[in-house]
């Protein structure tokens, strides 16, 4: 992949232009609770913009052409997932997330559950969004050496920088600024670029001509058990994930989160087709590519070089972005919920300077992994980090809101942790297992039902 001059121009004005939303809001942050919140002042907008620039990632750009580049339609079902998911958290999650006045999921779940649920949902919770860093950067790392012939520690370095410009200072507000101008950049040049795709390949007609039904036109193209996992994996794992409840917690009021989520996941979900078009234009321009550059060598080979350069851009930024906002979901509960609740540090300054090297700390760890595992798939770590997260947090917490106060800690703490021990263990036992999340939602059912129960006998 070679860039012209004007590539290269187009490039850096947009990305030095993406810093300056974050940077101006940045002034602002004070305290650890305007880093992590906002100071619970964030209008429907930046809440939306906060949840968009985590949940559209390279998974979600990139990831998806990849995907459409081998398989066709089921690579959609990622923005789908997303999307739907927070409408899902706008109806009914966020507020009474909102209403509880706190700063994690894990005090969430502390408040229902009894002190016990803290670290586990912490240490739950982080894993998972670990895995989600691991996908985005993993996106950037392939754009970097392709484009820009860097070696894997200047990646890392460059990759490192523009995490700490996006976020390092000016926390969720920065997140929620710089989501704002990510939205506009990406949702244009990606749907210039997909129409464009999709006009050049002649249209459905054109699509159907150079592909059989199955398995490019099937949401079921990579099997039906496989089809569920990548939906409901991307349903209940958003629905539980601290990067996204943190933009809730930083709405002025109620109706303010819920209005965020919806109008986030109602951008969300159309992400998925232009990239799902140009995926499958490349396969019949450039069969013999690697699918994870079918993104990027279309908006090099096909787009202007103005408007090239700014998608590049655009692909840089939200993966990047994403890195950004997973990262500071991730070390909100670190400085919160360890050194804050277990360590006893009360002084908010002290939790702000924590709560940016958390970030620091964070980013390097995944950038380390990264670079151990190029050749992996970007949907397949998605994928996975969504389910783990699920597995321990998702159905205890929609519990914890549908019967407030009046569950079984004992019961609701043994519901996490074996909803968690079989999704780490059932392939140990059970080797022609593809997935876990499933068995993994069961088992938190078979405690979660008696939590209710015994919580009612008790009582009386």
């Amino acid at each position: 992949m070679e860039l012209t001059t004007t590539h290269y121009i187009s490039l850096i004005l947009v990305l030095l232009l993406s810093f300056v939303p974050g940077w101006y809001v940045a002034r602002k942050v004070k305290s650890a609770d305007d880093y992590n919140v906002g100071g619970r002042k964030s209008s429907v907008v930046l809440v939306a913009g906060g949840i968009f620039s985590t949940a559209v990632g390279g998974a979600a750009t990139v990831g998806t052409a990849q995907m459409a580049f081998n398989y066709g339609l089921c690579s959609w079902w990622f923005t789908i997932g997303i999307g739907l998911s927070l409408i899902c958290m706008g109806l009914f999650y966020a507020s009474p997330l909102r209403e509880s006045g706190l700063t994690t999921i894990s005090e969430f779940m502390v408040n229902n559950f009894g002190d016990k649920a803290g670290p586990i949902t912490s240490i739950t919770a982080s894993m998972g969004i670990f895995f989600s860093i691991v996908a985005s950067c993993l996106t950037v790392f392939h754009l970097s050496i392709g484009l820009f012939h860097f070696s894997n520690l200047l990646t890392a370095g460059a990759i490192l920088f523009i995490v700490l410009a996006s976020v390092f200072w000016g926390g969720i507000n920065s997140s929620g600024m710089g989501g704002l101008f990510k939205a506009g950049l990406l949702l244009g040049t990606l749907f210039i670029a997909g129409i464009a795709a999709y006009i050049a390949i002649g249209g459905m007609e054109g699509l159907h001509a150079q592909f059989p039904p199955f398995p490019w036109f099937s949401f079921w193209g990579r099997g039906v058990e496989n089809g569920l996992y990548s939906f409901f994996s991307v349903l209940v794992g958003i629905l539980c994930t601290q990067s996204y409840i943190q933009a809730v917690f930083s709405a002025k009021d109620n109706k303010t989160a819920a209005k965020g989520c919806l109008l986030a996941g109602l951008l969300v979900i159309p992400v998925g087709i232009p990239a799902m078009f140009i995926g499958m234009f490349m396969r019949v321009a450039h069969p013999d590519i690697l699918p994870i550059d079918a993104l990027p060598l279309y908006f090099i080979n096909y787009l202007p070089p103005w408007l090239g350069g700014a998608a590049l851009t655009g692909i840089i930024i939200s993966s990047i972005g994403s890195v950004a906002g997973l990262a500071l979901g991730c070390s909100t509960m670190i400085s919160n919920d360890v050194f804050g609740k277990i360590a006893g540090i009360r002084d908010s300054a002290k939790l702000l300077l924590i709560n940016r090297f958390a970030v620091l700390t964070i980013t390097v760890l995944s950038l380390t992994f990264v670079m151990y595992n190029l050749d992996s798939y970007v949907l397949t770590w998605s994928y996975f980090s969504m389910a783990l997260r699920a597995s321990g947090i998702f159905l205890p917490l929609t519990f914890a809101i549908i019967f407030k106060g009046k569950l079984s800690h004992s019961w609701g703490i043994m519901a996490m942790v074996a909803g968690i021990f079989v999704a780490l263990t059932w392939k140990i036992f059970v080797p022609t297992a593809n997935y876990t999340l499933f068995q993994s939602l069961v088992t938190n059912l078979f405690f979660l039902i008696p939590a209710v129960f015994f919580a009612k006998v008790h009582k009386n």
